[in-house]
């Protein structure tokens, strides 16, 4: 039995990811008490866990998209697992990427709409 099954999070760890990259798109972001702090947790389409959002992967976000939150709606990005040093240990955390270059400035463009990622965003990974 794998403990960690018996104590569910409503929030995205690199567990989840089951070592993919994970195409999705953003839902909604919202301020949400972690810890006594209120943080940023990005929400996903079709996706039931959000991910609390560090500084790190904030920022690789609004370079491409701008700072505004509300904007990020329905733009794409990529999650993926890797390992930190924090606080001199080695640690499994999420990282995002953007989508290639053209889905980016697809997105951008007024004319037209969010990029359609289609069936990289319907896999098997379960958050």
């Amino acid at each position: 039995m794998d403990i960690l099954e018996k104590f569910p999070s409503p929030y995205l760890k690199a567990s989840d990811l089951q070592g993919k990259e994970v195409r999705v798109k953003i839902n909604r972001v919202g301020l949400e008490d972690i810890g006594g702090e209120k943080k940023p947790v990005i929400y996903f389409e079709d996706k039931q866990k959000g991910l609390v959002s560090n500084k790190t992967n904030a920022v690789s976000i609004a370079r491409q998209y701008g700072n505004d939150t509300d904007r990020w709606e329905g733009c794409g990005i990529i999650l993926y697992p890797t390992f930190v040093d924090f606080r001199g240990e080695r640690i499994e955390t999420i990282r995002v990427k953007i989508p290639p270059r053209a889905d980016v400035q697809a997105r951008l463009s007024e004319e037209n709409p969010p990029p359609n990622m289609g069936e990289d965003l319907d896999d098997a990974i379960p958050f």
